[in-house]
């Protein structure tokens, strides 16, 4: 639900967007970090946010980090 948003702030698009790992951390809703790869040895860790259920709201890519690799701890950001 986020790769069009990704895509727009990188300036391309990604014909590969695969989650390979993520972790959660409850704040008033959901923050999600996932790491994606997107093709060959590169991947990128998103922070996602879920919003309360009440609140009825999209999900949103809060930030990202780009340059990665399989092995980058998926972490707080």
């Amino acid at each position: 639900k986020v790769k069009a948003q990704l895509e727009e702030k990188e300036g391309k698009t990604f014909d590969v967007f695969t989650a390979v790992e993520f972790k959660t951390q409850v704040v008033a809703g959901t923050n999600y970090f996932i790491k994606v790869h997107v093709g060959n040895e590169e991947f990128i860790h998103l922070r996602v946010f879920k919003s309360l259920p009440h609140e009825n709201e999209q999900l949103s890519l809060h930030s990202y980090q780009s340059s990665k690799t399989k092995h980058d701890e998926l972490a707080y950001f």
